[in-house]
């Protein structure tokens, strides 16, 4: 994933925009971090503590390399696991020495493992930096102190945990919300480039072919005006239902448009996507809807082929499906290949209403 992905990109993709957030949380902190531990170096050098500077100097050199990494090649040093070490032996071995003096550093740094690690992994390293640090504080301090260090530094450790795991728990929902359809539970458009791209590079890179179907609803909205849109919103629940139950966990259904769907799927020549489009249909038309709803679909099958972009690919999808439209609806068309590419066999494709399929 690129760090520094466009202002579009990341408005397109809710996924690349959290996860750009987070690398930015990342590079800043360690700027900020490369920047207040720098001049400790010097200060620890003249009062005599060359271990101490040393550390530092390490801890320097991470953040700078982790700096360095993601501004040039949108990588993360070693995910991060060196700033936890560093942390913990910096603080720790500066308290040891230089007393409370050195005991203030421990708090940022328990505080900044929540934004740099995952969350199960910055929980593990804050218990030993917070066990560390109160072995540290008992032999160095007065008892009373010790308990006092123990217990802000584990109650600031967390506060912090319980924000990073409710801010977690936020982003998801947020892409989740972003990603899908509200009404069936679909993936939506700002997946779809994302998606069909990732399958035309298989097929560039694996000859790994795919196929989309697209599904449109006949007259739906004669449903809308007759029984009302909350007639309709069920429907389209329902025959999401009734989807799904044909598909593999690996196909991926989308909601594009007020009736229309569209299916991808991976690792399938346009002979099995017509197949499956067909039965698709059939489940459709096969039983009413809400007792006495009956409906019919139309759809297309593209495979796709060498060469071609996401919205090509998509576009011949589209006008096939359209030609099913043309044709008298209830049926399947199998979009047009390039002239450049050549064809598979693929069964002629017959009206939805004479397929053999079972339900």
């Amino acid at each position: 994933m690129n760090l520094f992905a466009s202002p579009d990109t990341m408005a397109t993709n809710p996924t690349l925009a959290v996860l750009g957030f987070k690398r930015q949380l990342v590079y800043h902190l360690h700027i900020w971090a490369f920047i207040a531990v720098a001049p400790l170096v010097m200060v620890q050098w003249q009062h005599g503590n060359f271990l101490l500077s040393a550390l530092l100097i390490l801890f320097c050199v991470n953040a700078a390399l982790v700096i360095l990494f993601l501004r040039l090649r949108s990588v993360y040093f070693l995910k991060g696991r060196l700033f936890p070490i560093l942390a913990v032996v910096c603080a720790a071995y500066s308290t040891s020495i230089n007393g409370h003096a050195g005991l203030y550093w421990a708090y940022p740094a328990a505080i900044a493992l929540f934004f740099l690690l995952p969350l199960k992994e910055a929980i593990v390293c804050n218990i030993i930096f917070v066990s560390v640090m109160a072995v540290v504080s008992f032999l160095q301090f007065p008892e009373a102190d010790f308990w006092r260090i123990t217990f802000s530094l584990g109650l600031s450790c967390l506060f912090a945990m319980i924000f990073a795991w409710l801010v977690g728990r936020l982003q998801q929902e947020l892409t989740r919300l972003a990603t899908t359809d509200p009404l069936t539970g679909c993936l939506n458009r700002s997946q779809l480039a994302d998606i069909l791209n990732s399958q035309i590079q298989l097929r560039e890179r694996y000859e790994r072919v795919s196929s989309l179907v697209l599904i449109d609803l006949d007259y739906f909205k004669t449903i809308n005006d007759r029984w009302g849109h909350l007639a309709g919103d069920r429907v389209l629940k329902e025959m999401t239902i009734r989807l799904r139950k044909r598909l593999r966990e690996s196909d991926q259904l989308f909601r594009i448009g007020g009736e229309e769907f569209m299916v991808v799927l991976p690792e399938t020549r346009q002979k099995d996507a017509d197949t499956l489009a067909h039965q698709l249909l059939t489940s459709i038309s096969a039983r009413p809807f809400l007792d006495d709803i009956k409906l019919t679909a139309s759809a297309s099958v593209a495979e796709v082929c060498r060469g071609e972009t996401w919205s090509v690919w998509l576009n011949r999808a589209d006008q096939a499906l359209y030609d099913a439209k043309a044709k008298g609806r209830n049926q399947v068309v199998n979009a047009a290949r390039p002239s450049n590419e050549p064809a598979h066999t693929a069964g002629p494709s017959t009206p939805a209403s004479d397929t053999s399929a079972a339900i």
